[in-house]
């Protein structure tokens, strides 16, 4: 059973995790889960990574995936055939949402449907200006033989 927590003190005294407090308040509400279709995340490389849904019964036409900002969607929806009449439904063919939060910097490269596994790869890329960088200490001989340069001024040129 969960509890839940009142974040709005959090709120006032924190600058720029308005995100992460978003996600905590979101996770601690009780929402009933929705354990379909069935997923697995795959880390494939070092910033690699593959999603793969169970989808079977969707077509290519039935299923969508959305990238928006720092969100993926994907979701299914199958037309209705008036013209079938089951004798027993055991596939499940309901119209689903799965979301899913991607990390800054991560992109959808590809998506394919292959034996009823939808499969979406994803890759992260940092750009070059955020990534770490080695600075270069200069010692005594470099300052007193004017070697020193700044390194913000090699920047704006």
């Amino acid at each position: 059973m969960r509890s839940t927590f009142d974040f709005s003190p959090l709120f006032r005294s924190s600058v720029g995790f308005d995100r992460m407090l978003n996600a905590l308040e979101a996770a601690s509400q009780t929402v009933p889960a929705e354990n379909w279709p069935p997923y697995d995340i795959v880390k494939s490389g070092e910033d690699d990574y593959r999603i793969v849904m169970a989808v079977a019964g969707f077509s290519q036409d039935d299923l969508s995936i959305t990238h928006e900002q720092n969100m993926l969607i994907v979701s299914g929806e199958k037309a209705d055939k008036d013209a079938i009449q089951y004798l027993h439904r055991g596939i499940p063919s309901h119209m689903f949402e799965r979301r899913f939060e991607l990390a800054d910097y991560v992109k959808v490269t590809a998506a394919k449907l292959v034996d009823g596994l939808l499969t979406i790869d994803l890759n992260r890329e940092i750009p070059e200006e955020m990534k770490p960088r080695r600075i270069e200490i200069a010692g005594e001989t470099a300052l007193q033989q004017g070697k020193v340069h700044q390194i913000d001024a090699e920047a704006a040129a």
